[in-house]
């Protein structure tokens, strides 16, 4: 081991009240949807007023932003935990229904969350008569700030951790990233893969998507936006998963870098597996929008 960054002392929760018999706490985890699904908010009523940034027009008025924002966090929410449900525990939710319900024990998934995004936006799209494509292009540069922060949080929760490195920025994760090592005498260290993710898919694609909405005019581009955050997601997740660890339900059990899923012979992680078809997809719109 030729260094380590020892595990900052952040409690994961903001706050924690007794009312009632409850306990009611403020997690890192929920501010960081808070706060970043507020920030998008702000980023489309920038765009909804430049008018000069749309081909035709803003596509809607500010005062619906209300209603956008309700479709929205019920596709975060519910397209994220069905999809850890069905993605990632299925045997364990299955043999207990109830849990599925108890959101505020943990357990969003992104490509889950994202697929509900998508059924949400297109709902609102054909019930307010707003064109889809410039809808979906506004809401991909929005969406970044809520990664950014959310994959901070997951580092603070000391959840989603890499896979053991000798690099000199790795970090001693407590908690079950240390016990799951495989030699115990020594500190366990690991990569930031949080911070990995939250630098590529939050704040650099981010930089991008605002720098090509705002400065470049690529609003005026239907598809394009959406097509950029499609490829920059799919291909960083891609990447970041060769330095995350693998949920322990999948990991392969003949390969000693632990990147095989049992059912799967090629030796992708599911993120990659589920980044994947955002890559190909986004690809093809981007192609696409070039001759549209």
């Amino acid at each position: 081991m030729y260094g380590a960054i020892p595990f900052p002392d952040i409690s994961p929760e903001i706050f924690a009240v007794e009312l009632f018999g409850f306990n009611l706490a403020l997690r890192w985890y929920a501010m960081g949807y808070i706060v970043g699904i507020g920030l998008g908010w702000l980023a489309i009523r920038a765009a909804l007023r430049r008018p000069q940034l749309w081909r035709n027009g803003p596509p809607m008025q500010v005062s619906q932003l209300e209603d956008l924002l309700t479709y929205i966090v019920f596709g975060v929410i519910g397209g994220g935990r069905l999809g850890y449900v069905l993605f990632y525990k299925p045997s364990d939710f299955l043999a207990n229904p109830v849990d599925i319900f108890k959101i505020w024990e943990g357990g969003l998934s992104f490509h889950g969350g994202f697929i509900g995004v998508v059924l949400a936006v297109v709902l609102f799209s054909r019930r307010h008569k707003v064109p889809l494509p410039e809808l979906s292009d506004v809401i991909a540069v929005a969406a970044t700030p809520s990664i950014l922060l959310v994959r901070c949080a997951n580092f603070i929760n000391a959840e989603l951790w890499g896979r053991p490195t000798d690099l000199p920025w790795g970090v001693v994760f407590p908690g079950a990233a240390a016990q799951s090592c495989a030699t115990p005498l020594e500190p366990c260290v690991r990569h930031p893969s949080q911070l990995y993710e939250a630098g590529l898919e939050g704040l650099l694609l981010g930089l991008i998507l605002f720098t090509l909405a705002f400065r470049f005019g690529a609003l005026k581009r239907h598809w394009l936006l959406t097509a950029v955050f499609f490829m920059g997601y799919g291909a960083a997740r891609f990447l970041v998963e060769f330095a995350r660890q693998p949920d322990a339900q999948f990991v392969g059990t003949g390969n000693p870098l632990g990147l095989a899923l049992q059912y799967n012979g090629y030796g992708l992680t599911m993120g990659q597996l589920l980044s994947l078809p955002m890559i190909i997809i986004g690809l093809i719109v981007i192609l696409y929008a070039r001759r549209k």
